[in-house]
This record gives C-alpha cells, structure tokens and sequence, in this order.
C-alpha cells in the first residue's frame, strides 16, 4: 500500500496528531469485505497477527511508517488476537493489542465529572489495574480538554508518543486508554501535543506514587493490597474526636524530625516513623500527629506545600504501602493523623498541572485571579467544576484510602480574599464588586460538608488568619463548615506578650486576657506551629527574654497556659524540648539537647501537662462554650497575674493561676467555689522540670472567706515565672 493513499486522518494518528487513533487503528471494516486489523510498534521489525484459535498471520508493514495491518477476508473478525512481534535483532514476543479494546470509563462516569460530581475520581482517572474485557492491564484516564493529542508513554514503549495514544470521549476532555499486559510498579507519563503543536510531558494529576525526586515520572499502584488493622478506630472516632474529647496535636515534618545514617543525612522512612515517631507521641502523650504536607511535591524546601502529586504520598519516605502502616500503627496505639493539605495553589513546575494541556486548565488564565506573587505559585479556578471536582476528590482520598482522621487546610486566608497579599490594580473585584472570592467559599462549604457527610468524626481545621466569621459554623448556618479554626490572633498576642521583659509585662497585660473576648465565636486551635521558628523569628527559647533560666521558665509558664486555655492544642517537633537553634528542615531536630536540662525538664513537663490535660475534664471537656471558662482575677496587671477556673460538663472546676513575673508571689489569695482541699496537680516551678521548687507542699485548704465573687478562697505560693494547677478533692480531711 502506496502512502499517498492513506487519508489525512490516518497521517495524523501516524505522526501522533490525533484525538481518536481508535478510528483508524485496531479492527475496522475493509471496503473489499472482510476487516483490516492495524497496529502500530515503533520497534517491530516484523509482526504477526495470532486470532484467538487459530493460525499466526503475517501482516505487512505499510511503507514509511511503523503501522503493520492484516486484510481478514473470511468475514467477520470478533475473536480476541494477539501480537506476536520481531525487532531488528530478531528477538520475540507477544502482547495483546492496545487498540483492539473498547472503552472502559462508563457514560454515568462521563456525566458526573462534566458536572464537577464525580467525588470518587480517584478511582477511574490516571493510572489502575483492571480487567477489561476478559484481559489484565492497567487503564489510563486524563483530563487535558485542550489538547490535539495525548499519549501514554513509559518503558513499555520506549518513552514513545507514537505507540500508545489515546482517544478522548465525546467533549469532556477525558482521554482514555487500556494497555494489556501492564501491572503496578510501571512508570509512566503522560505525552502531550498542544493546540499549537507544542509536544511536552506531564505527570500524571491522579497518579497515587510517583518516582523519587529529581526524577518525574508517575508509578501505577494497586491501592488494594493493603490489609488494614483499624476497624475499631474508625468505628469509634466520631466519639473518640468529639469536641468534648482533648487534641493535643504534635506537627511534624517528617523529614527533619528525626534522621538516620552515620552522616544523618538519610530520612527515616513510614516504617521507622511508625517505630520510633508514633512510640514517642505515645509516651509524651499527644493525642493526634498532624504531617506537614507528605502529598508529593519536588522541592524539599517547599516543606511540602508546592504539591504536584494530590492523591500520591511522597515518595522519599517510602511506598504508598509503608504510609498506610504508617497510619495503621498510629491507629492501633491510640494516636490519630492529620493531613497538611493545601488546595490554594501549586507550583509552576512544567512536569506538573501548570498549563497541563498547553492552557490555563487548572489555574485562571488572568493572572490578577491565578498567580500568587508572593509565593510564585498558579490559584486554582475553584469556579470550573472539573477543579473543584478534583481538589474534593484528593481531599475524600485521603480519608477513604488513607484512613487519614483529618485535614488541616492550609493558607485559607489566600483563598477567601481576591486581593490577598495584591496590590489596588492587582485584583479583580466578585460580580458584586467586592473582594470575597465567590467560588472559593463555595468549594470550602462543598468540601466541608462531603468530609463530615461521607466520613463521620473526621476533622477539618483551617489555617485562617483573618476576621472571616463562622469558619467553624456549619453551612447550613451560613458558615464555611470547618469543624475547627486556628487561632493565629491568640498565638500571635501571646507570643507577643512573652517576648517582653517581665518588667514591661504590666503594660500589656490586656494581651493575653483579649483572646477571652473571642474565644467562643469559633472552635478554636491554639497554635505554636512551624511558622513560628523558621525566617528569622527565632526559636522559641530565643524568644523568651531573660537568662537561660528565666528562659525556659517562660517556656514552661507559656505551655502550660495554653494547655489551661480553651481550645484543642497544636505543637510543632522540637518545640516540647525548646531546641535553641531555629527549626531547619534539611537537618534532624537536635534530640541531644534533650538529654540535658534546662530541654529535658521541659520536655518532661510537657509530658505530664499532656497526660493532666487528657485526664481531667475540665481542661477539654467545655472548649467551646463559656460555662468552661470563668475568670477570677484578669485585672492584676500591677503583678502581672492571672487567675480562672476550667469547668467540666458537670461543673467540677480546676483553679490556674499564673505568676507571669520572676518574683515569688507569697500568700496571694484566690476565691475559688467550693469548700474543701484543692490539690496542686500542676506547678511549672517544679524541680524536676528545672524550676526553683517553691509551691504549695502538694496543696491547700479553703478557708470561710469570700474572694473574687466566691464564697470561699485559699491562700498560695505563686512560684516565678509560673503557672500552679489546682483541682478541688472535696471536703477537707
């Protein structure tokens, strides 16, 4: 057969320029009678056609290309056929041909993703094992509506774009493909030809493993090997992660929190954090881990936040396979895991979703809408169904194939606000003229509501650092529906009062007693995260002012008063310690330190206050509501003290005062509720921390007199720079 008789169409699936090679290659009517049956092999030197019972036929190469068909003249050709292939060294094999399958995706599938529906995407789109039709393989679905041609490309055909293209489906974009005879671990890519000709390759968005950084290339996974040994954890988080249950959470990033090796330049891997990370917690007592970013991502200095694989956990940790040990092992000694997830932007890295199919597909085209300046990163269009689609999906992922118990989503602020971080002349108003980003809520409620709907006790907590009301109010209330909401003001008041000499301390006392004004319009997080040792701010003993003494003094005085605060704890690895130098992630936290006082005292009085905090009531039980909190005493700014009572559900109080200066507080009275012993069940001060030992010999008794509107009141040692924990036991002996 001459070239010049092959139709346009034919020339453009032969130099890879087509959107249905299907139409062409595989099995078609002959206009003589019969069928032709056409393939196409880069490296074939020779092939022949092997029906299904019957005989091996030659097939002929048509001139010029590297396509090889078979006139079938005996009628009707509907018995499955191999390929029995020869290259140019005369070595053989055969495999099943790519063409001769139908389409696998399903129309309700097609239907659900044009409308943005389609919530279980992960299961159909990028790369799966499957049978189809009788024959093993793996199926291949991409969105990349664009596009003049996709491609599969991998080892299997020599990185070859030609070999493997896919057909689109009708106008949704998706192009889809089965290759028989693949199976997991095959890496791959997707190829693909651009409106203007431009050919480039991109990974796959849906892959759920990829290839160890510098290298690129998707991985195929098999997501069901996997035998999961938590059914009673599950079963029991909607109570177990209740908001009358204490949070004590423990950020981490896996990769500087601990390393391995002589040198300590190898990372552990899920295993060995599963061994050695998830046995820590367990002993200091946190109650969840929350991982920095662990979605795939290429640069090691983006701490995980520049994210290219949404459903593929990061491989310089291990397999897909080791994380969900990983999270099995939490599981089963009683920890939960939370997810650093963020759906606000992605990196511009040309292997990734930046300009997937040669257009502006995940991102806005305007860069006013889709370009973080700061940050040098593409916005998500969350007002295109396919994106949002996509971002819920990753985020039901990790929940359904992960066992994950939450995310906490990140750089909320961003997403909330159309002149986030931009200039007068850098924005563009909503239809109504404001700055509120319309689509964005909406994708926030959305994938609230199909969190908490699909996957009861699951957790959503947003990094939101701005007024936005209701973040953590239902939708149908009118809130954005997060179950929780970081309170960056009264980490930042906080700190900020710490950070001022004790001597100055009076002048601004309102800052640690104006969270109270706030406290219950949302469920709150207290957070000392990463972001607070990192660029210059220091660590947190750095922060403290004072000696080494009074330093570490502050520290254990400023943990223990967020522990006595209501709402649910967060802290960042080697914060429990007080590491001296600022966190670096290209290095292993410096666990030496905490062998030695003043970092073991610390660490150990972090220990108890989380194992205090877990076992009594009235430090977690009412976070949320006012009748867990009263103040005694929150206008002593002349010593700088503060004094109030934690209540449990039933009332039951526990009295904490805090001396906020180096000078012993002798003989200062407290009104508390009840007659009887209150217990010293917590002082900072405490030898064994590195305090000074003063105290209350383990306790006092009331006495008749009214103080601070109760009807009774006790007489205590303040020790400096500390807070003392006092629980009633009742009637005096």
């Amino acid at each position: 057969m001459e070239k010049l008789i092959l139709s346009p169409e034919a020339w453009a699936i032969i130099e890879a320029r087509s959107h249905d090679p299907f139409a062409w290659l595989g099995v078609h009517e002959h206009p003589e009678g019969g069928v032709i049956i056409r393939t196409m092999k880069a490296q074939a030197e020779k092939m022949w056609l092997l029906p299904e019972g019957g005989r091996a036929q030659a097939m002929t190469r048509i001139e010029g290309t590297d396509v090889f068909e078979k006139h079938w003249k005996g009628g009707d050709f509907e018995k499955p056929y191999r390929l029995r292939i020869e290259n140019a060294e005369g070595h053989r094999w055969e495999k099943d041909d790519a063409y001769r399958f139908g389409p696998f995706l399903g129309e309700m599938d097609l239907h659900l993703i044009g409308e943005g529906n389609h919530f279980e995407k992960y299961r159909i789109m990028g790369a799966h094992v499957r049978q189809h039709e009788g024959v093993s393989g793996v199926g291949f679905a991409v969105w990349a509506p664009a596009a003049s041609r996709v491609s599969v490309i991998g080892n299997f055909n020599h990185w070859n774009g030609c070999e493997h293209q896919m057909r689109v489906r009708g106008s949704t974009g998706i192009w889809e493909i089965f290759i028989p005879g693949l199976c997991e671990g095959e890496t791959y890519k997707f190829e693909i030809r651009a409106q203007n000709g431009d050919v480039f390759e991109k990974t796959d968005p849906y892959a759920q493993q990829m290839e160890l950084r510098p290298a690129t290339a998707s991985v195929v996974h098999n997501c069901k090997a996997f035998e999961w040994s938590d059914a009673d954890w599950i079963a029991n988080r909607p109570v177990n992660q209740a908001a009358d249950k204490p949070m004590s959470i423990y950020e981490v990033h896996p990769g500087s929190w601990r390393r391995a090796g002589d040198d300590g330049e190898k990372f552990l891997d899920y295993r060995e954090l599963a061994h050695q990370l998830v046995d820590y917690c367990a002993w200091m007592g946190y109650t969840h881990i929350e991982l920095m970013p662990v979605t795939e991502h290429p640069f090691d200095g983006s701490w995980g936040y520049q994210t290219v694989g949404y459903f593929a956990p990061t491989s310089r940790f291990g397999t897909p396979d080791d994380f969900r040990y990983f999270v099995d092992y939490c599981h089963l000694k009683g920890i939960g895991v939370f997810l650093d997830w963020v759906p606000a932007h992605f990196p511009k890295d040309a292997h990734g979703l930046a300009r997937f199919d040669g257009t502006p597909l995940y991102e806005h085209e305007d860069p006013r809408l889709g370009e973080h300046k700061d940050w040098g990163t593409y916005i998500f269009n969350f007002g295109r169904n396919e994106v949002r689609n996509f971002l819920i999906a990753s985020a039901l992922f990790w929940l359904d194939e992960y066992h994950i118990d939450g995310l906490r989503v990140d750089a909320v602020a961003s997403m909330l606000y159309l002149d986030y971080s931009r200039e007068a002349d850098e924005w563009v108003p909503n239809k109504y003229g404001g700055r509120e980003n319309l689509e964005a809520v909406e994708f926030l409620k959305q994938f609230n509501c199909l969190v908490h709907e699909r996957f009861p006790g699951a957790v959503t907590m947003a990094e939101e650092s701005t007024s936005w009301p209701m973040v953590s109010r239902p939708t149908y209330l009118g809130g954005l529906g997060f179950t929780m909401k970081w309170n960056m003001g009264w980490m930042n008041d906080t700190l900020s009062y710490f950070e001022e000499d004790p001597i100055h301390r009076s002048y601004h006392h309102h800052a640690l007693t104006f969270s109270m004004v706030y406290a219950f319009t949302e469920n709150f997080i207290l957070p000392f995260s990463h972001d607070e040792v990192v660029h210059g701010k220091g660590s947190m003993p750095q922060k403290m002012p004072g000696d080494d003494w009074q330093k570490f003094a502050n520290l254990r005085l400023l943990y223990a008063f967020m522990y006595a605060h209501p709402g649910k704890k967060l802290q960042f690895n080697g914060l429990e310690f007080g590491q001296w130098p600022e966190w670096d992630f290209d290095a292993s936290l410096p666990w030496d330190q905490s062998n030695f006082m003043p970092h073991r005292g610390l660490q150990l009085m972090m220990r108890d206050m989380n194992h205090l905090y877990k076992d009594v009531p009235a430090l977690h039980e009412v976070d949320f509501d006012p009748s867990g909190f009263q103040w005694l005493d929150c206008n002593d700014a002349e010593q700088s003290i503060l004094s109030f009572i934690r209540r449990d559900k039933n009332g039951g109080p526990v009295i904490v005062a805090l001396n906020l200066t180096p000078v012993p507080r002798h003989n200062y009275r407290l009104g508390v509720p009840a007659a009887g012993h209150y217990k010293e069940i917590m002082n900072s001060d405490a030898e064994t921390y590195g305090g000074s030992n003063i105290g209350n010999a383990g306790g006092v008794d009331t006495e008749d007199k009214a103080w601070m509107d109760q009807s009774y009141s006790v007489e205590i040692t303040l020790p400096p720079l500390s807070c003392v924990i006092l629980r009633s036991e009742g009637k005096n002996s």
